[in-house]
């Protein structure tokens, strides 16, 4: 063999220009710290905080009240709103600053979700260890990243006119992004770490639609989960199987298609509650069949039947803080796993 020729070949020792297995790990922290962050917003649904923060300043609010008059100040924002006017009136400084907390570590993590995007990014970069094919991927991430920020605000301001909590539907969305962000984290990193798929490997197509579909449930039973939390709804018809003691709850039309659909407790219980189901039914179906990624699979159905454990457990004891975080943890982990489940279907 040549000089010249050796120069062409590609050694093992050597790092391929389309994996970067740094890329991959600085991908699943970022994944990671998004799944810490919907825990964290999960605190401060259920602890009714997400409105003590009623302004929106997204370099200066990173410092907290440092006085006793900063904190008055903070407080007297907080007594104009609906919420305390309507649930809290009489609140005293020291509960207002318990759930100030919840709200600020919320948004202080997205911040620092959006420093360890942004400074590890321009150093791959610069030291060309991101592949080629991923760099506007990940600069589109980032962009959305910042979108996420705005529909955070917009979800706030929702409860800070004319309600005493967020609209659903704009939690659901604000949910919904952080989730796809995660995922698409996640599914990039994969990208990453194993390069492109090989031009002679076929797929099969059949598995990757299915897996592909199952994905896709997986995402809108967690925007029906923020419905039911926007609603309160795991604060009505707490038994298990039947709700209030009927197959499908009495109340479950609201008027209109859009009320029931977002804005209904017993609906979106209920809604919640069939699609569980279908996901139960779907995810033993590719336990049992899907012998060629069995292993993830199996992992699937088993974090299928925890989650569905959880939920039950959740409704049944009225919604222990505790009991709603976990559920809300073992959600973003579902989603992460059929990510997975759905990447790898397209590699066989």
């Amino acid at each position: 063999m040549t000089a010249q020729t050796a120069s062409f070949v590609h050694r093992p020792d050597q790092p391929s220009p389309e994996r970067s297995k740094s890329t991959a790990l600085w991908l699943v922290a970022i994944a990671a710290m998004i799944a810490a962050m919907v825990v964290v917003g999960g605190a401060t649904r259920v602890t009714g905080s997400g409105l003590s923060i009623t302004e929106w300043r997204p370099v200066s609010g990173v410092i907290p009240p440092l006085s006793h008059h900063a904190w008055e100040d903070m407080f007297a924002l907080y007594r104009q709103t609906p919420q305390y006017r309507l649930l809290n009136q009489g609140m005293s400084l020291a509960q207002f600053q318990g759930i100030y907390w919840w709200e600020w570590a919320h948004r202080l993590l997205g911040r620092l979700i959006g420093a360890v995007f942004l400074v590890p990014f321009l150093v791959l970069v610069a030291a060309r260890r991101l592949p080629k094919r991923l760099i506007w991927r990940c600069a589109i991430l980032f962009a959305l990243g910042g979108v996420q920020g705005g529909v955070g605000w917009w979800m706030v301001k929702s409860g800070l006119e004319a309600r005493t909590s967020v609209a659903p539907e704009r939690l659901a969305a604000h949910l919904g992004l952080a989730l796809l962000l995660m995922c698409a984290c996640a599914w990039t990193a994969l990208e990453a770490w194993f390069g492109p798929r090989p031009r002679q490997r076929v797929a099969a197509p059949r598995l990757s639609a299915i897996t592909a579909t199952f994905l896709v449930l997986v995402f809108v039973q967690c925007l029906l989960g923020a419905l039911v939390a926007g609603n309160h709804a795991g604060l009505v018809d707490a038994d298990w199987p039947l709700m209030g003691g009927r197959l499908i709850p009495s109340d479950y039309w609201a008027g209109s298609v859009w009320g029931t659909i977002a804005h209904n407790s017993s609906s979106v219980q209920f809604d919640h509650r069939l699609l569980a189901y279908v996901l139960l039914a779907v995810g033993a179906s590719l336990a049992v069949a899907c012998r060629r990624l069995r292993g993830l699979a199996l992992a699937v159905a088993a974090m299928l039947l925890v989650q569905a454990a959880l939920g039950i457990a959740t409704l049944l004891l009225t919604v222990p803080l505790p009991l709603a975080l976990a559920h809300q943890f073992v959600a973003a982990g579902l989603i992460s796993l059929a990510t997975a489940l759905a990447w790898r279907a397209r590699r066989i």
